[in-house]
């Protein structure tokens, strides 16, 4: 029944137009633009960083080498593994010195 109701009222052109003049919901809309441009930017710097990524340049490469032993498999996802932990550490101490600022 409450549903209903609500349903209803939202459907006025004039209820939603006086809903829309008010200051929290033209606070709560700035928040949500502010919230959804910042999402959009951290994801934009997130991708910048993993394109320029070592790891993912290593990976590439290695994936296009054919091995010729184990031994030398084990060699590569090492070198692999060092790179991915060093950025991830790098990432984090970034990740602390922007939530500081």
């Amino acid at each position: 029944m409450l549903a209903r109701l609500l349903l209803g009222v939202l459907n006025k052109l004039q209820v939603v137009e006086k809903l829309a003049e008010s200051r929290p919901m033209r606070r709560a809309a700035q928040i949500t633009a502010y919230a959804i441009t910042k999402a959009q930017m951290a994801g934009r710097d997130a991708s910048e960083r993993a394109m320029r990524s070592q790891t993912l340049r290593q990976v590439r490469e290695e994936a296009g080498r054919v091995p010729r032993d184990l031994g030398e498999v084990g060699s590569r996802l090492k070198r692999v593994r060092e790179t991915f932990v060093n950025e991830v550490k790098e990432g984090w101490k970034d990740g602390s010195r922007q939530i500081k600022k």
